[in-house]
This record gives structure tokens, C-alpha cells and sequence, in this order.
């Protein structure tokens, strides 16, 4: 039978739906300039007075006999609305559902906006107020005396979990037990405590993260202080090998070399900078891949100059690629020891996968659009790589696509080329070129060789 609201067409409803989406990616922050998107109390209140029109429409589409094919014809359009690469990925889950709580669905977004900033805090906690008291207005002649009794009644049985606690060093309110005061709370109309309880989550979330966040300081600080202290100290007393002596025929590399490399790029992917570039690339490929071309388009990380974007821009897309295995890639390089090789062994291990035929199988749809972009992007200037860490070409660039090739073939290039300088150069002059050489073979060597068979069961997970 199909759409039979009495009152508003299928096609108008859609029309005020795409005028909500608006509202919905301004509430999260930013204005499609970047720029902050500023809100005061009244914004906010018609912002949920929005929402209360789509809560009253499901909710009288519900009324209807034929509830299930009118809400199965609104969701039907959704999903076309949805299918456009131009749509929002932030609010794909938008459905007759999150429409009936609309409200909750607002609240989210403008709880999620960051900076958090002070001056939007009070607007939404302002505006929020209003709506509850405009709701006991209809129906109460003393609304203020009324909302308050409720609101001391409600808050009281919080105490027991709250008094006197904090929310981050006590245990006393876990995540869970907010969802379920959430939900609690939620289903009875009054919107300030849900409000309460969603300001709750963010400020455990966020107490979350910067407890990870000084945890990883620690650990990059720790990492740091005793791998180089004991390196400088091994310089001193033992001397580190010279560039040139890696590359030479039957030459093992020490465990001092090695522990100076795996310190070097343990401290990269362990940086809060790389950490908060993860984060961020995950988010920006998870679009279709017109948005996040787009992204990348206007993307000025540095504001420095058009060399540093462009190599900032390559950073964040190998990033990427290896953002779905990060935990994995991570702990596979913290996991590994000492194993007393020689770089020319490891160099034919690392060229012998030039030479085998290889499926893409396991790559999705989002790390191949991202190599194609890079191969356009470096196709012509793969020596760029060598701006960039070791480490991220080793754990970003699979072996099967195009860009790998093209990296490999540079590396074996610089090693022929040096390697026959130090078999002809007789001064003993040092080439600088040499130790980086080598541990780029050895950042290869430690992913693509020994973490082979973890990447792939990581990949096909």
C-alpha cells in the first residue's frame, strides 16, 4: 500500500530530512569552510525542535494500521538518499529508527563536537533546559518548580555512584552502567538527564584517552631514555659499524645496529603525532572515495608550503593502508629480537618477493583505492619515499601492488650502486647514503619476511 501519512508526502518529508542533515553536520563542529561552527541556546532549541517533528511524524506513522510499509517506504528512501558517495558518513545511520529520536540523535552529534568549547556547553546545556520546560509548560502551569522537583528527585538516585567519586578514578560508574541510567532515563521525557548521562560517556571517554595518551607518553619516554642511553653508551665503548661495512659481502649486523633501528621506528609509530594520524586516516578512507579525494584535495596540514603537504599527504595515506592492522603491525614489531643476519641475506629475501606472482585477495576496496592514489601521486617520483620513515613504507605498501614494486626497485638500485662503490673505493671514504640503505632492506626484511604470515591472518580477519 506504501506511504499514507495524512499529512505531509513521502517526497516533502525527504526534502525537510536533507534540511536536518544539515543541521546534523553542523551540530558536529564544523562549518563545511572547516571554520567552527558556532551555536548559541536558541540555535540549539530549534535545532531539537526539528527533531521533535520527525519524532511526532514516526511517531503518528506508527499510529497508522499500515505502520510497516509506510516506515518500510521511508526507509527504502533513505537508503537511496544514502547510496550517493556525496553522503555524509557520519550519519549513515540515519533511519526511520534514529528519526523517532531524533532528539537523541542531535544531542549526539552536538555532545561529540570538538573542542567541546566552554561557550557551546552552556548553549546546549541552555537549550536543553528549554526544552524540557517547554514540554511541562503545555501541561503544567508551574513548569520551573515542576522540572526541578523532578530533576533533585532523579539526581538523588545517582548519589550512590557519584558522590563524593571521580568518574576516572573510581569505578563506580562504569560505561555500562551510564548506558543503562541512559536508557533509563531517556524513556520517560525527560531530556536533561539523558543529557546528563550522554555528557557523562564523553567525559569518560575523554578521560579514557588521555589516560592512554600519558600512558603512551610514558612509554615513548621510557622507550627512548633507555634504548638511546645504552646505544650512545655502546657507541662510545664499542663503536657502531660504519654505513659502508653493513652492505659488505658475509658482514653480520650486530645487535647494536639492530637495536638502534628497531628503537628509531619504534619511536615513530609510538609517537602521539603518528597515533592521532592513524586516527585520522581511518576515518577519512572509511568515506567513499570521491570524499576522501576531496579531502585530500583541501587538505594543509602544515600551512608551511606546498612540499610539506604533499609529503604529509603521502604520509596519511600510507598511514592508511596500514591503519586496519595497526595493533597488530605494532605489536608484531615490539615482539621482535636479535637475530644476527647479514643485509645482503636479507636483501635477496626481500628482492625474491619482486619475483613471485601475488594475489591482492586479501586487500579491500579502501587500501586499493588508496595505492592507486599513491601510485598516481609517486609514480613518477618514488625516491620521495625516502623523505619519509623507513618503517612506514615497510608496513604500509603490500607486496602485490604496483607502488611496492617501484619502492623495491629504487632500493635495489641504491644497493647495487653502493655496494659496487664499496668494493671500488679505496680512500675508505664513508658514503652517507649507506646506513639508510640498509635499514630500509631491514625494515622490509622485519614486516614483509619474519611478519609475513601475521599480516596476512590480520588482513583476512
Amino acid at each position: 500500500m506504501g506511504w499514507s501519512h495524512p499529512d505531509i508526502s513521502l517526497d516533502d518529508l525527504i526534502k525537510l530530512i536533507k534540511g536536518f542533515i544539515d543541521i546534523l553536520i553542523l551540530a558536529s563542529g564544523y562549518q563545511s569552510t572547516g571554520d567552527f561552527a558556532h551555536w548559541d541556546s536558541n540555535n540549539i532549541k530549534n535545532a531539537f525542535k526539528w527533531a521533535i517533528f520527525f519524532e511526532n511524524v514516526i511517531s503518528q506513522l506508527c499510529c497508522l494500521n499500515d505502520q510497516q510499509e509506510s516506515l518500510k517506504e521511508l526507509d527504502v528512501a533513505l537508503s537511496e538518499m544514502k547510496s550517493s558517495p556525496h553522503f555524509p558518513q557520519g550519519l549513515e545511520q540515519l533511519s526511520s529508527t534514529t528519526l523517532g529520536r531524533a532528539r537523541e540523535f542531535v544531542l549526539e552529534h552536538l555532545i561529540r563536537a570538538l573542542p567541546l568549547r566552554e561557550a557551546h556547553l552552556r548553549a546546549l546545556v541552555t537549550g536543553i533546559i528549554e526544552v524540557d520546560l517547554d514540554d511541562i509548560s503545555r501541561v503544567e502551569s508551574d513548569p520551573l518548580n515542576i522540572y526541578l522537583d523532578e530533576l533533585m528527585l532523579k539526581c538523588a538516585t545517582l548519589d550512590p555512584a557519584l558522590e563524593g567519586r571521580s568518574l576516572v578514578q573510581e569505578s563506580g560508574t562504569s560505561p555500562n552502567a551510564v548506558a543503562n541510567l541512559t536508557s533509563e532515563y531517556g524513556s520517560d521525557g525527560n531530556f536533561t538527564m539523558l543529557s546528563i548521562h550522554k555528557l557523562i560517556k564523553r567525559h569518560l571517554s575523554v578521560s579514557c584517552m588521555s589516560s592512554v595518551e600519558a600512558g603512551l607518553d610514558i612509554l615513548s619516554k621510557s622507550s627512548t631514555e633507555s634504548n638511546w642511553s645504552s646505544l650512545s653508551e655502546m657507541s662510545v665503548t664499542k663503536k657502531l659499524k660504519p654505513p659502508e661495512e653493513l652492505l659488505a659481502e658475509g658482514q653480520v649486523i650486530n645487535s647494536d645496529t639492530w637495536n638502534m633501528w628497531r628503537t628509531k621506528n619504534l619511536l615513530y609509530l609510538l609517537d602521539k603525532r603518528t597515533i592521532r594520524l592513524v586516527s585520522g586516516a581511518s576515518m577519512i578512507f572509511s568515506a567513499p572515495r570521491v570524499q576522501w579525494l576531496q579531502v585530500l584535495e583541501r587538505l594543509d596540514i602544515s600551512g608551511e608550503g606546498s612540499d610539506d603537504v604533499f609529503f604529509e599527504t603521502v604520509e596519511l595515506s600510507l598511514l592508511g593502508c596500514a591503519a586496519v592492522r595497526w595493533s597488530t603491525l605494532v605489536d608484531h614489531f615490539m615482539s621482535i629480537s636479535y637475530n644476527p643476519l647479514t643485509i645482503t641475506r636479507m636483501y635477496n629475501e626481500v628482492h625474491d618477493l619482486l619475483l613471485r606472482r601475488y594475489s591482492n585477495i586479501y586487500a579491500d576496496k579502501e587500501e586499493k583505492g588508496i595505492l592507486e592514489h599513491l601510485d598516481v601521486l609517486l609514480s613518477s617520483q618514488v625516491h620521495q619515499l625516502w623523505k619519509l620513515p623507513p618503517i612506514l613504507a615497510a608496513i604500509s605498501i603490500p607486496p602485490w601492488s604496483q607502488l611496492f614494486r617501484l619502492y623495491v626497485s629504487e632500493i635495489v638500485s641504491q644497493f647495487k650502486q653502493e655496494s659496487c662503490a664499496i668494493r671500488c673505493c679505496k680512500d675508505g671514504k664513508e658514503h652517507k647514503d649507506l646506513g639508510e640503505v640498509a635499514e630500509r632492506i631491514w625494515c622490509l626484511y622485519i614486516f614483509l619476511v619474519c611478519g609475513s604470515h601475521r599480516m596476512n591472518e590480520a588482513s583476512s580477519s
